[in-house]
């Protein structure tokens, strides 16, 4: 069986989680299946992947539009594939084409859905209509969807309920339990300007909407005065949203001290450290297909307070693993809470909650590792992959 895996990131370019999935997937699929990766980006070294930079009539047009240039070139390489795969909107187009052009089929893997990020206009402008309109062609074309989590099948059928739900299947996000456990150094945690001896939250994401991050810096006004916020965010979508979380982090500095921002993306060693000194690890999303940021935290063995929304509560088990924190919110799309004064004190609430019982946090931490080795390995997520594309196949 040769696979064509068609996706935006591939290591050594990644910004997200699609692309952290992405790479963890290829390498377990790897052990028995021919996968060729065709990837967005500079050429790769890698034996059996290609990158393909944009082609310099699209460099200067509107970024959807862009991406669909890249997209034809990566349809036009699949000829040979017995199925290509596609994920994200980025790459879906390529499958679309590939499956008309060589007459395979095309699986898609959905790490988010376009109608419910309607921000992402603020980035795309009209780019954003034809990001959408990619999205559904190539959903509602698919020979099989994948979705992350049950929230997340939930979501696609209600978003594109032309699908036969009997082409929807779960298949989880994973997490590679060797790169990811606990990393025991102090010293390494200082340097990054934490203080490893005080309690901590950590919150790792980028600078989006859908992450929630001026709802967490927000509550973090009513944190106890010991307790560290660690922000590892980076990569705005829109200076709108830059200035806006630039504004709240300034005005929580004036009245507490221990709030630290790092800003660049942290290499493996030291992001486990920081998880590992962490009281607890926080996901604020209003947006969250599943949130592999949620299984690296339990990995290193923290303690995750983290939205009840999407595919979060299929990750951390309330009071067992963390907490989950209630949030009603609009079905416009967006996510926003309805009332989001409450759903910053409920959150406030459960970080301190947390942080005051320090005892506590660390068996629920102990209790997610047990949780990701048991749930989320990625051989297993492979084989579950793997015999979906030989159902897609033999089905043809």
């Amino acid at each position: 069986m040769r696979v064509d895996l068609l996706t935006r990131e591939y290591p050594p370019e990644i910004y997200g989680g699609a692309g952290v999935h992405v790479a963890e997937l290829v390498r377990a699929l790897r052990r028995d299946v021919d996968v060729r990766v065709r990837a967005f980006g500079a050429p790769r070294d890698e034996e059996g992947t290609t990158g393909y930079g944009t082609p310099a009539e699209f460099t200067d047009v509107n970024a959807a539009l862009s991406t669909m240039g890249v997209d034809l070139l990566m349809a036009a390489d699949a000829a040979g594939a017995d199925l290509v795969h596609s994920h994200t909107w980025y790459a879906n187009f390529a499958g679309f084409v590939a499956k008309k052009l060589h007459g395979i089929p095309h699986v898609v893997t959905a790490h988010s859905l376009e109608p419910l990020r309607p921000w992402k206009a603020e980035q795309l402008g009209g780019g954003y209509r034809v990001s959408s309109w990619v999205e559904r062609a190539a959903f509602e074309d698919a020979d099989a969807v994948v979705a992350v989590s049950d929230g997340m099948r939930r979501d696609i059928l209600r978003s594109y309920p032309s699908i036969d739900p009997a082409r929807v299947s779960v298949v989880y996000n994973g997490i590679d339990l060797e790169d990811w456990r606990p990393n025991h150094d102090p010293d390494l945690v200082r340097s990054l300007g934490v203080d490893p001896d005080l309690p901590s939250i950590v919150f790792v994401g980028r600078i989006t909407r859908q992450k929630g991050l001026p709802y967490l810096l927000r509550a973090a006004r009513s944190l106890p005065d010991d307790v560290q916020l660690v922000l590892c965010a980076g990569a705005p979508d829109t200076p709108e949203i830059m200035a806006e979380v630039s504004g709240l982090v300034a005005e929580l500095a004036e009245t507490r001290r221990g709030v630290v921002w790092i800003d660049r993306h942290l290499p493996r060693a030291e992001l486990t450290a920081l998880l590992t000194a962490a009281t607890c690890f926080v996901c604020p999303s209003v947006y969250e297909p599943l949130g592999i940021v949620n299984l690296e935290a339990m990995a290193c063995g923290a303690a995750v307070v983290g939205t009840a929304t999407g595919g979060i509560p299929e990750v951390v088990d309330d009071g067992v693993t963390g907490v989950l924190v209630p949030i009603d919110q609009a079905d416009d799309g967006t996510g926003t809470p309805l009332d989001p004064d409450r759903f910053v004190a409920d959150l406030a609430a459960a970080l301190t909650r947390v942080v005051s019982d320090p005892g506590r946090a660390r068996e629920m931490g102990a209790a997610g590792r047990v949780r990701a080795e048991q749930h989320f390995a990625w051989a297993a997520i492979a084989d579950e992959t793997r015999a979906l594309y030989e159902r897609v196949l033999a089905g043809r």
